[in-house]
């Protein structure tokens, strides 16, 4: 038997996180009768660093009704077809990590392992030369993906660079048009029910009080409601990440703009640039153990490609998650809910899956268990697997030319990850599992891009006809190159 709906949903904290769920909220959960409210206080800024995205997050605002061309015009947005990795391996080394797929299977097999047997013949060249967005990229040139599967453009993804504080003002305006209360007010007090522990009600400095049934904790690092209130611990993984610092930068805007992101390994962590419309994002991410806050910021100032628009701003974490991200009546988002560091443009990523899953599984007034463990399970299973992904591109390195390259290049690192590295080392297997958020083409690009070259390959692709499949991959390579060259050049 369903229990009585809910009927009043309150979330905590505005930035990307907060208006990413309101403005889902209001076009998902209104039903006429619910009321949506977001608190939040101009005297408190918010981390709007990240950025980056991934392509999901076309996928997002196009169930939120959002056209693009109004998107990136509000945001300053930028097209994205991958992240470029330079000096991981041995600091003189660059490779992208492209959006979409490579190539096309044949016979059910993937392309990669097509690949991995024929790449010493002539005419086959390396694994991006099969990815459409990798071959546009290197060309500095896009177009939107083809419907046409037998279009080199049908295997191609792409995502955004935008400014994060500018999407989260495009989403409020969205928000409020279709419903959603905004509260303006610094939370003084958390009232719980004294039997269930349910948070009942928020106070609010000057006298206010905001009463909820569900409560959307978007409340950045200090995770008010599920850190604080609901006393949910927090899961250190700075043993496999180090990194627990970053100084970020704007810049004037550099032409041509690049359709990748770049990120750049330094000799205590790594350094991103990304392209804007009216700027270029630029930080600095590294451990402070190894390396003290005024030399990572001469490190950062010392390789920008264009004059600073402002003063650096400095940020601290520590990488990990919160043991449940729902708890009770409260449901965390974003960094109120977990750090992972913006290697891979990964965090607004997880705001849209927490929201997504959150929707799945929407509960009623009686908060059964088997909803909040199932969330908690899955939500548990995409933080793991990102942290995974973005610890092997530290684990993955020949480098030894500082502490912290020798550091996390023999660090012990989670059986998850080892498992997999020790199966595409063998014969180039990727297996996925769940909803795992980086697909197989992802997996081998930073597996190979890394120096991790598998020992064989799978062996059904010898009963493929191999002069025919030489053939095949070098029209295929041909047909990417060509492909590439009519696109347009961004500007």
């Amino acid at each position: 038997m369903s229990g009585a709906p809910i009927g009043r949903v309150v979330i905590v904290g505005g930035g990307t996180a907060g208006w990413m769920a309101a403005a889902a909220a209001a076009r998902f959960l209104d039903d006429g009768q619910r009321t949506i409210s977001l608190i939040e206080s101009e005297a408190i800024g918010t981390v709007g660093v990240g950025e980056a995205t991934i392509p999901p997050i076309r996928g997002f605002n196009a169930r939120l009704g959002i056209d693009e061309a109004a998107f990136l015009r509000a945001t300053g947005g930028t097209v994205k077809l991958g992240i470029e990795f330079v000096g991981w391996t041995d600091g003189t080394d660059r490779y992208l990590h492209p959006f979409g797929t490579h190539g096309r299977d044949i016979e059910g097999l993937n392309f990669h392992q097509l690949w991995l047997k024929l790449r010493d013949r002539d005419g086959i060249g390396p694994i991006e030369d099969y990815s459409m967005a990798a071959v546009a990229a290197r060309h500095g040139r896009f177009a939107p993906p083809s419907p046409d599967p037998r279009s080199p453009l049908s295997g191609l993804e792409y995502a955004y660079h935008f400014d994060a504080s500018l999407y989260a003002a495009f989403l409020r305006e969205r928000a409020e048009a279709q419903g959603v209360r905004r509260v303006e007010g610094r939370i003084t007090h958390v009232d719980q029910d004294a039997v269930t522990g349910h948070v009942r009600a928020l106070r609010l400095d000057g006298g206010g009080v905001v009463e909820g049934d569900l409560f959307l904790d978007c409340s950045g690092f200090r995770s008010l409601l599920l850190g604080e209130a609901m006393a949910v611990g927090y899961e250190d993984w700075s043993h496999w990440l180090p990194c627990d610092s970053a100084i970020a930068v704007p810049t004037e805007r550099v032409r041509p703009l690049l359709p990748y992101t770049r990120a750049s390994a330094r000799t205590a962590g790594w350094q991103w640039r990304l392209p804007l419309q009216h700027r270029t994002g630029n930080g600095h991410v590294y451990a402070s153990r190894f390396l003290d806050h005024d030399a990572a910021e001469r490190v950062l100032l010392a390789n920008l490609d264009a004059p600073t628009t402002a003063a650096t701003r400095r940020l601290s974490f520590t990488a990990g998650r919160r043991n449940r991200m729902w708890e009770g009546n409260v449901v965390a988002l974003g960094l109120a809910g977990g750090f992972l560091e913006p290697l891979e443009s990964t965090s607004i990523h997880l705001v849209q899956a927490g929201i997504s899953k959150l929707f799945a599984l929407f509960p009623d007034m009686r908060f059964t268990p088997v909803e909040r463990d199932e969330y908690n399970r899955l939500m548990r299973s995409q933080y793991e697997t990102i942290r995974d992904f973005i610890i092997l591109h530290y684990h993955a390195t020949r480098r030894e030319d500082s502490p912290f390259w020798r550091h996390v290049r023999t660090m012990p690192i989670p059986d998850t990850l080892e498992r997999k590295i020790a199966l595409f080392r063998e014969k180039g297997r990727i297996f996925r599992y769940d909803d795992e958020l980086f697909a197989v083409p992802s997996w081998v690009a930073v597996m190979l891009g890394q120096g991790i070259v598998p020992e064989g390959y799978d062996p059904v692709v010898d009963a493929l006809d191999e002069a025919k499949l030489v053939g095949a991959l070098r029209q295929m390579r041909a047909g990417y190159a060509n492909a590439a060259r009519q696109l347009a050049m961004v500007e």
